[in-house]
Protein backbone atom coordinates (compact mmCIF):
# COMPACT_ATOMS: atom_id res chain seq x y z
CA UNK A 1 0.00 0.00 0.00
CA UNK A 2 2.88 2.10 0.41
CA UNK A 3 4.00 2.11 -3.05
CA UNK A 4 0.57 2.51 -4.27
CA UNK A 5 0.56 6.08 -1.91
CA UNK A 6 4.12 7.05 -3.52
CA UNK A 7 3.09 6.35 -7.13
CA UNK A 8 0.47 9.51 -6.67
CA UNK A 9 2.93 11.67 -5.26
CA UNK A 10 4.04 14.32 -7.35
CA UNK A 11 8.07 14.08 -8.32
CA UNK A 12 8.84 17.08 -9.32
CA UNK A 13 7.97 21.02 -9.66
CA UNK A 14 4.87 21.43 -11.55
CA UNK A 15 5.45 25.00 -12.77
CA UNK A 16 2.94 27.28 -12.17
CA UNK A 17 2.77 31.50 -12.33
CA UNK A 18 0.64 32.41 -9.63
CA UNK A 19 -1.60 35.67 -10.79
CA UNK A 20 -3.21 36.43 -7.48
CA UNK A 21 -3.58 34.90 -3.77
CA UNK A 22 -4.63 31.82 -4.96
CA UNK A 23 -1.69 29.89 -3.51
CA UNK A 24 -1.84 31.37 0.26
CA UNK A 25 -5.59 30.73 0.22
CA UNK A 26 -5.15 27.41 -0.96
CA UNK A 27 -2.96 26.92 1.73
CA UNK A 28 -4.68 28.27 4.24
CA UNK A 29 -7.84 26.58 3.42
CA UNK A 30 -5.92 23.33 3.39
CA UNK A 31 -4.62 23.92 7.07
CA UNK A 32 -8.56 24.53 7.91
CA UNK A 33 -9.09 21.33 6.10
CA UNK A 34 -11.91 23.64 4.28
CA UNK A 35 -12.38 21.76 1.00
CA UNK A 36 -11.68 23.94 -2.25
CA UNK A 37 -13.89 24.57 -5.14
CA UNK A 38 -11.96 25.67 -8.41
CA UNK A 39 -14.02 27.54 -10.57
CA UNK A 40 -13.13 28.82 -14.46
CA UNK A 41 -13.24 28.18 -18.04
CA UNK A 42 -11.48 25.23 -19.25
CA UNK A 43 -7.42 25.25 -20.01
CA UNK A 44 -6.88 27.87 -17.84
CA UNK A 45 -4.77 26.16 -15.19
CA UNK A 46 -7.11 24.62 -12.93
CA UNK A 47 -5.59 21.49 -12.82
CA UNK A 48 -1.94 22.40 -13.03
CA UNK A 49 -2.53 25.04 -9.87
CA UNK A 50 -3.94 21.59 -8.08
CA UNK A 51 -0.69 19.56 -8.63
CA UNK A 52 1.62 22.75 -8.26
CA UNK A 53 -0.14 22.95 -4.46
CA UNK A 54 -0.05 19.03 -4.11
CA UNK A 55 4.28 19.25 -4.69
CA UNK A 56 3.98 22.35 -2.60
CA UNK A 57 2.21 20.68 0.57
CA UNK A 58 4.52 17.27 0.19
CA UNK A 59 0.79 15.02 -0.27
CA UNK A 60 -0.10 12.74 -2.81
CA UNK A 61 -2.31 13.54 -5.54
CA UNK A 62 -5.34 11.44 -6.65
CA UNK A 63 -7.17 12.99 -9.61
CA UNK A 64 -10.80 11.82 -11.21
CA UNK A 65 -11.88 12.79 -14.34
CA UNK A 66 -15.61 13.11 -13.60
CA UNK A 67 -18.09 12.00 -16.52
CA UNK A 68 -21.94 11.16 -16.63
CA UNK A 69 -21.89 7.28 -16.34
CA UNK A 70 -19.81 7.97 -13.05
CA UNK A 71 -21.49 5.66 -10.35
CA UNK A 72 -20.88 6.32 -6.52
CA UNK A 73 -19.41 2.89 -6.50
CA UNK A 74 -16.87 4.21 -9.34
CA UNK A 75 -16.38 6.66 -6.76
CA UNK A 76 -16.20 4.89 -3.34
CA UNK A 77 -15.21 1.12 -4.09
CA UNK A 78 -17.07 -2.27 -4.63
CA UNK A 79 -16.41 -6.08 -4.67
CA UNK A 80 -14.72 -8.06 -7.20
CA UNK A 81 -14.27 -11.44 -7.34
CA UNK A 82 -10.77 -13.35 -8.64
CA UNK A 83 -9.63 -16.31 -7.69
CA UNK A 84 -9.49 -16.57 -4.53
CA UNK A 85 -13.41 -15.38 -4.14
CA UNK A 86 -14.72 -11.93 -2.81
CA UNK A 87 -12.78 -8.91 -1.89
CA UNK A 88 -13.45 -5.32 -2.05
CA UNK A 89 -11.64 -2.75 -4.17
CA UNK A 90 -11.60 0.78 -3.10
CA UNK A 91 -12.35 3.73 -5.12
CA UNK A 92 -10.38 6.91 -5.53
CA UNK A 93 -12.24 8.52 -3.44
CA UNK A 94 -12.04 5.79 -0.52
CA UNK A 95 -7.98 5.35 -1.29
CA UNK A 96 -7.72 9.23 -0.67
CA UNK A 97 -9.95 9.29 2.50
CA UNK A 98 -8.59 6.31 3.83
CA UNK A 99 -4.18 7.22 3.24
CA UNK A 100 -4.43 11.38 3.78
CA UNK A 101 -4.47 12.32 0.01
CA UNK A 102 -5.80 14.81 -1.57
CA UNK A 103 -8.41 13.75 -3.39
CA UNK A 104 -9.07 16.00 -7.05
CA UNK A 105 -12.34 15.95 -9.21
CA UNK A 106 -12.14 17.77 -12.12
CA UNK A 107 -14.96 19.15 -13.81
CA UNK A 108 -17.38 17.87 -11.11
CA UNK A 109 -20.66 18.63 -12.29
CA UNK A 110 -20.23 16.17 -15.26
CA UNK A 111 -20.81 13.28 -12.82
CA UNK A 112 -24.69 12.72 -11.59
CA UNK A 113 -26.08 14.93 -8.57
CA UNK A 114 -26.92 11.25 -7.18
CA UNK A 115 -23.44 10.73 -7.20
CA UNK A 116 -21.90 13.67 -6.02
CA UNK A 117 -23.85 13.48 -3.02
CA UNK A 118 -21.50 10.46 -1.66
CA UNK A 119 -18.93 13.48 -0.54
CA UNK A 120 -20.96 15.03 1.59
CA UNK A 121 -20.16 13.34 4.89
CA UNK A 122 -16.79 14.31 3.77
CA UNK A 123 -17.13 18.06 3.53
CA UNK A 124 -17.93 18.79 7.38
CA UNK A 125 -16.94 18.29 10.43
CA UNK A 126 -17.81 14.28 10.53
CA UNK A 127 -15.36 13.88 7.95
CA UNK A 128 -16.43 10.61 7.40
CA UNK A 129 -17.04 7.93 4.67
CA UNK A 130 -20.13 5.64 5.03
CA UNK A 131 -19.27 2.49 2.74
CA UNK A 132 -22.89 1.07 2.95
CA UNK A 133 -21.47 -2.09 0.87
CA UNK A 134 -18.88 -3.08 3.41
CA UNK A 135 -20.73 -2.14 6.62
CA UNK A 136 -17.46 0.73 7.15
CA UNK A 137 -17.84 3.90 8.63
CA UNK A 138 -14.44 5.08 7.22
CA UNK A 139 -13.13 8.34 9.11
CA UNK A 140 -11.08 9.99 6.85
CA UNK A 141 -6.79 10.79 7.30
CA UNK A 142 -6.04 13.86 9.55
CA UNK A 143 -4.39 14.57 5.87
CA UNK A 144 -7.58 13.99 3.50
CA UNK A 145 -8.23 17.45 1.25
CA UNK A 146 -11.28 17.72 -1.11
CA UNK A 147 -11.03 19.69 -4.06
CA UNK A 148 -13.07 20.13 -7.14
CA UNK A 149 -13.26 21.63 -9.93
CA UNK A 150 -15.49 22.79 -12.77
CA UNK A 151 -16.34 25.50 -15.65
CA UNK A 152 -19.17 27.65 -14.86
CA UNK A 153 -19.66 28.75 -18.67
CA UNK A 154 -21.21 25.00 -19.39
CA UNK A 155 -23.74 25.08 -16.61
CA UNK A 156 -26.82 24.13 -17.31
CA UNK A 157 -30.05 23.15 -14.91
CA UNK A 158 -29.61 20.03 -16.01
CA UNK A 159 -25.50 20.11 -14.98
CA UNK A 160 -25.03 22.27 -12.20
CA UNK A 161 -24.04 21.45 -8.52
CA UNK A 162 -26.41 21.71 -5.59
CA UNK A 163 -26.63 24.78 -3.08
CA UNK A 164 -26.28 22.07 -0.66
CA UNK A 165 -23.39 21.07 -2.09
CA UNK A 166 -21.60 24.41 -2.92
CA UNK A 167 -22.05 25.66 0.44
CA UNK A 168 -19.75 22.82 1.69
CA UNK A 169 -16.92 24.82 -0.22
CA UNK A 170 -14.35 27.13 0.01
CA UNK A 171 -14.02 28.55 -3.76
CA UNK A 172 -11.34 29.87 -6.05
CA UNK A 173 -12.53 31.84 -8.97
CA UNK A 174 -9.87 31.24 -11.95
CA UNK A 175 -10.14 32.96 -15.82
CA UNK A 176 -7.63 34.05 -18.08
CA UNK A 177 -4.26 36.01 -16.92
CA UNK A 178 -3.95 39.27 -17.90
CA UNK A 179 -1.57 39.93 -21.42
CA UNK A 180 1.89 40.55 -19.23
CA UNK A 181 1.43 37.25 -16.86
CA UNK A 182 -0.18 35.04 -19.91
CA UNK A 183 2.82 35.92 -22.20
CA UNK A 184 5.53 34.71 -19.34
CA UNK A 185 3.02 31.57 -19.02
CA UNK A 186 2.96 30.67 -22.63
CA UNK A 187 6.64 31.67 -23.56
CA UNK A 188 7.87 29.24 -20.41
CA UNK A 189 5.36 26.53 -21.38
CA UNK A 190 6.07 26.44 -24.97
CA UNK A 191 9.69 27.32 -25.27
CA UNK A 192 9.17 30.51 -27.70
CA UNK A 193 10.42 34.10 -26.96
CA UNK A 194 8.37 36.17 -25.82
CA UNK A 195 7.60 38.26 -29.51
CA UNK A 196 6.36 34.95 -30.58
CA UNK A 197 4.10 34.42 -26.83
CA UNK A 198 2.94 37.92 -26.98
CA UNK A 199 1.46 37.90 -30.98
CA UNK A 200 -0.13 34.47 -29.15
CA UNK A 201 -1.89 36.08 -26.35
CA UNK A 202 -2.99 38.71 -28.98
CA UNK A 203 -4.79 36.29 -31.03
CA UNK A 204 -6.29 34.33 -28.09
CA UNK A 205 -7.45 37.60 -26.48
CA UNK A 206 -9.28 38.54 -29.63
CA UNK A 207 -10.67 35.32 -30.17
CA UNK A 208 -11.99 35.74 -26.43
CA UNK A 209 -14.16 38.53 -28.04
CA UNK A 210 -16.19 36.81 -30.09
CA UNK A 211 -17.43 33.87 -27.09
CA UNK A 212 -21.06 34.85 -27.35
CA UNK A 213 -20.98 35.93 -31.21
CA UNK A 214 -20.13 32.54 -33.06
CA UNK A 215 -17.52 30.66 -30.34
CA UNK A 216 -19.12 29.05 -27.45
CA UNK A 217 -15.94 29.20 -25.77
CA UNK A 218 -12.80 31.69 -25.52
CA UNK A 219 -9.92 30.22 -26.65
CA UNK A 220 -7.92 29.22 -23.93
CA UNK A 221 -4.17 29.03 -22.57
CA UNK A 222 -3.33 25.61 -22.99
CA UNK A 223 -4.28 26.14 -27.01
CA UNK A 224 -1.94 28.94 -27.28
CA UNK A 225 0.43 26.43 -25.61
CA UNK A 226 0.14 24.10 -27.93
CA UNK A 227 0.24 26.36 -31.10
CA UNK A 228 3.45 27.64 -29.38
CA UNK A 229 4.81 24.29 -28.26
CA UNK A 230 4.49 23.30 -32.84
CA UNK A 231 6.27 26.60 -33.68
CA UNK A 232 8.89 25.89 -31.04
CA UNK A 233 9.54 22.88 -33.19
CA UNK A 234 9.84 24.18 -36.55
CA UNK A 235 5.79 24.68 -37.67
CA UNK A 236 5.12 28.00 -39.24
CA UNK A 237 3.24 29.94 -37.20
CA UNK A 238 -0.25 29.86 -39.51
CA UNK A 239 -0.43 26.34 -39.68
CA UNK A 240 0.43 26.05 -36.23
CA UNK A 241 -2.63 28.50 -35.28
CA UNK A 242 -4.65 26.85 -37.96
CA UNK A 243 -4.15 23.20 -35.70
CA UNK A 244 -4.30 24.31 -32.68
CA UNK A 245 -6.49 26.67 -32.00
CA UNK A 246 -8.85 27.31 -35.13
CA UNK A 247 -9.86 24.20 -35.94
CA UNK A 248 -10.50 22.82 -32.86
CA UNK A 249 -12.74 25.33 -31.17
CA UNK A 250 -15.38 25.74 -34.06
CA UNK A 251 -16.66 24.11 -37.53
CA UNK A 252 -18.45 27.04 -38.39
CA UNK A 253 -16.60 28.44 -41.79
CA UNK A 254 -17.34 32.10 -41.74
CA UNK A 255 -15.85 32.00 -37.55
CA UNK A 256 -13.34 30.06 -39.18
CA UNK A 257 -12.21 32.82 -41.76
CA UNK A 258 -12.22 35.84 -38.71
CA UNK A 259 -9.83 33.87 -37.00
CA UNK A 260 -7.51 32.90 -40.02
CA UNK A 261 -7.48 36.40 -40.49
CA UNK A 262 -6.49 37.41 -37.08
CA UNK A 263 -3.48 34.86 -36.72
CA UNK A 264 -2.59 36.40 -40.49
CA UNK A 265 -2.60 39.84 -38.79
CA UNK A 266 -0.18 39.29 -36.01
CA UNK A 267 1.85 36.26 -38.22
Amino acid sequence: MKDAIQDHMIAGEPWYRPVGEECALFEVAYAARMPVMLKGPTGCGKTRFVEHMAWRLGRPLVTVACNEDMTASDLVGRFLLDAEGTRWQDGPLTFAARHGAICYLDEVVEARQDTTVVIHPLTDNRRILPLEKKGELLKAHPDFFLVVSYNPGYQSLMKDLKQSTKQRFGALDFTWPEPRIETEIVAHEAGVDLATATRLVEIGAGARNLKGHGLDEGVSTRMLIHAGKLIARGVAPISACAMTIVCPITDDPDMRDALHAAVATWF
